[in-house]
């Protein structure tokens, strides 16, 4: 046994000894409730002498004899208490008040005071224990009112997010601007008219989306079912039936890498309306990123070291437009041959099994993507990778109604004229499997309940995918998607 391993068991042995000590005065260290009366933040702002009723956490422990002084902190703030075996009833100050450590969470009642170093305290007249701390927290230390934390690793604050919260009180400030940014999505779409449905996350069929999915299978059924990818194809079945306005927000699961912008699992917002086009929800997009900029107060940012501002339209331009102004190319011009010699001149290596749209779309990503830093949107993609979309209605039938919307050079959006022709959505499909069948993994698949909802008659119909952690992302400046989530994947230790 580590010296370091030792040494932390014979702390949760003397801590448990101190438990056993507050039990043995007939005090209970985990009781069922407290009545929190203030929170720390409202202690700290009240006049001399009133009563207050408040709870948190030890933060810091001064033991003098007779008396301590320690810091609590909740959510709110934090605050310093002072505690004398004289000032507290039935021997609490020996049971409980000689036995706290660092991290116990404890309930205090008493009156407001000034310490003869100017610090907002409070003088404690009840104490209690409310949860016993047997493993110590992450070495600390104070330094002119600010508390430090050794808990500075990144891998084991994702692994363990409560030590985290504990230690880094600042860390649940991006988690707060996740759950306003989410409130002011649903209260945007609400306003507009749209219905918020769940849709299966486990499916017998998986699509919407080129991934490989997570496979499971369902006992009684007698069958195998995948966790979802996207909801696309349930939501048009949605708008199929009459619903013109329909939304969810909820998780996608992706078998696949991990890195700063990517978990396998990750919260999507997927909008669709009927009577719409790709043009429409460009708009509507823009309006919606706008309104929730605004509305958290983050209308410029910085974002992996650009600054952002989202006051001024977003800029419109096409894949082809772009990809000219790099290569001096028309790539729309070119054949797969003449792709693969333009991406080999530029040092970008191409898998032979990728088709004309898989080329051009591996180009565009290597050479103009870390280049979109201002709001963008990127319209005009290749059929050959976009199954579900429409073709221009006027232009290369090769090329589909669709845009990605970028910022930072990141991509934030996916949105199509949805293709709603059934014979020509079974066609896209079928040769979608036929790629699977000559090894590509995230070609899509047929769902057969989804074509013949289809043949029903869907109206037009414009949809988007907006990837809601890299929106959380760009209006925290976080770097990272495991900063914006409260326990990502992790390897194993």
């Amino acid at each position: 046994m580590s010296t370091d391993h030792k040494s932390l068991n014979q702390i949760i042995d003397h801590r448990i000894e101190k438990l056993n000590k507050i039990i043995e005065g007939g005090k209970n260290p985990y009781p069922h409730s407290f009545d929190k009366k203030n929170e720390i933040s409202f202690c700290s702002s009240q006049k001399l002498g009133d009563i207050v009723q408040t709870a948190g956490r030890i933060v810091s422990l001064r033991k003098m004899g007779k008396a301590a002084f320690l810091n609590i902190q909740d959510e709110s703030g934090k605050i310093q208490i002072y505690i004398k075996s004289s000032l507290l009833p039935d021997n609490i100050y020996d049971i409980v008040g000689r036995n706290i450590d660092l991290g116990d969470i404890v309930g205090v009642k008493g009156e407001i005071f000034i310490t003869k170093t100017g610090e907002i305290s409070i003088r404690a007249s009840e104490f209690f224990m409310l949860s016993k701390n047997i493993r110590p927290l992450p070495n600390l230390k104070e330094k002119d009112g600010i508390t430090f934390y050794s808990f500075e690793d990144k891998e084991l604050r994702y692994r363990h997010r409560q030590l985290d919260l504990i230690a880094n009180p600042n860390v649940i400030s991006t988690f707060r601007l996740r759950s306003k940014i989410i409130s002011t999505i649903r209260n945007f779409l609400d306003e507009n008219g749209f219905l918020e449905v769940d849709t299966p996350v486990l499916q017998p069929v998986y699509g919407g989306a080129n991934a490989r999915p997570f496979k499971t299978f369902h006992n009684t059924l007698d069958q195998s079912l995948y966790m979802r990818i996207a909801v696309e194809l349930y939501l048009k079945r949605l708008i199929i039936g009459g619903i013109e306005k329909v939304y969810e927000l909820g998780k996608n699961f992706r078998n696949e890498g991990m890195d700063r912008n990517h978990n396998p699992e990750f919260t999507m917002l997927e909008i669709y309306e009927a009577y719409k086009d790709v043009y429409h929800t460009a708009n509507f997009t823009e309006n919606l990123i706008k309104t929730v900029a605004k509305k958290v107060d983050k209308t410029q940012v910085e974002f992996s070291g650009h600054k952002i501002n989202f006051v001024p339209d977003f800029k419109k331009t096409t894949m082809a437009k772009e990809l000219k102004n790099v290569t001096g190319e028309d790539v729309l011009d070119m054949d797969e041959k003449q792709l693969k010699e333009l991406a080999k001149s530029k040092g970008i290596e191409v898998n032979p099994k990728m088709n004309y749209g898989k080329i051009l779309d591996e180009l565009f990503s290597k050479l103009v993507e870390p280049s979109l830093i201002k709001p963008t949107f990127v319209f005009d993609y290749p059929k050959a990778i976009s199954p579900l979309a429409k073709s221009k209605r006027d232009g290369d039938e090769n090329i589909v109604e669709r845009f990605e919307l970028f910022i930072g050079g990141m991509e934030f959006a996916n949105a199509f004229s949805e293709l709603n022709n059934p014979i020509e959505q079974r066609k896209r499909l079928e040769n979608q499997a036929k790629l699977r069948d000559l090894g590509d993994e995230e070609a899509q698949v047929v769902d057969e309940n989804f074509l013949k909802a289809m043949e029903a008659g869907m109206p037009p119909t414009g949809g988007v995918g907006i990837g809601i952690d890299r929106l959380i992302m760009l209006f925290s400046g976080e770097n990272s998607i495991k900063d914006v989530l409260f326990f990502p994947a992790m390897r194993p230790e």
